[in-house]
């Protein structure tokens, strides 16, 4: 089992920063990848970005990719992101994930953190 614990979120004004944290315990070892995530009122939770837990190879979203920065500290078993040119559609409940299984699918999710921007 693994635990995901989100903080850092809040309101923010547009052209603002946020950090967000995600802090994963239990069977850490067991991560390969980790993610975050977000769902705006009435749609559908998207990707973000991920990185893989190794090596730190990263991806993102074209929607935040230069604005957001995903990283991770492996000794504190965090994974942190960036936000930075916020904008009101950045809106939304952001949850990190982890996936412990290398099969694409993340199989743990923590219970989300609001970040608001306002316009």
């Amino acid at each position: 089992q693994v635990q995901l614990v989100e903080s850092g979120g809040g309101l923010v004004q547009a052209g603002g920063s946020l950090r967000l944290s995600c802090a994963a315990s239990g069977r850490t070892l067991s991560i390969y990848k980790m993610g975050w995530f977000r769902q705006a009122p009435g749609k559908e939770r998207e990707f973000v970005a991920r990185i893989f837990w190794s090596d730190g190879r990263s991806d993102y979203a074209d929607s935040v990719k230069g604005r957001f920065t995903i990283s991770r500290d492996n000794a504190k078993n965090t994974v942190y992101l960036q936000m930075n040119s916020l904008k009101s559609e950045d809106t939304a409940v952001y949850y990190c994930a982890a996936d412990t299984n290398a099969r694409g699918q993340y199989n743990y999710w923590g219970q989300g953190t609001q970040v608001t921007v306002s316009s």
